[in-house]
């Protein structure tokens, strides 16, 4: 393997480790330890396919999310949950049909 792939790979794989540890320290939902692990390990993943695309012409299986998610406007019903705007008795039904209770 080429010295700047081994590189790139082993900055990656410490760049798990240190996401897997900013998880198990999390000191809360709002730790920005945590997220600075994920943009990290997002930069040395990006960095690694980089490599591997400049050196060997080779991509990974597996592609980033890059879509940032917006704060919805009050005003607008474009809800992430696609079920928020659906009756709760009809969901009762629902449970009751499939018996999910």
């Amino acid at each position: 393997m080429d010295s700047n792939a081994h590189e790139a790979l082993r900055l990656l794989v410490a760049a798990y480790e240190e996401h897997l540890a900013a998880i198990l320290a999390r000191r809360g939902d709002e730790d920005a330890s945590v997220d600075d692990a994920y943009d990290a390990l997002a930069d040395a993943f990006d960095r690694y396919e980089a490599v591997l695309d400049v050196e060997y012409g080779e991509t990974l299986p597996m592609l980033l999310d890059d879509v940032e998610l917006e704060e919805p406007d009050e005003d607008e019903d474009d809800s992430l949950d696609a079920h928020a705007g659906e009756d709760e008795d009809a969901l009762d039904d629902d449970l009751d049909d499939f018996q999910l209770r």
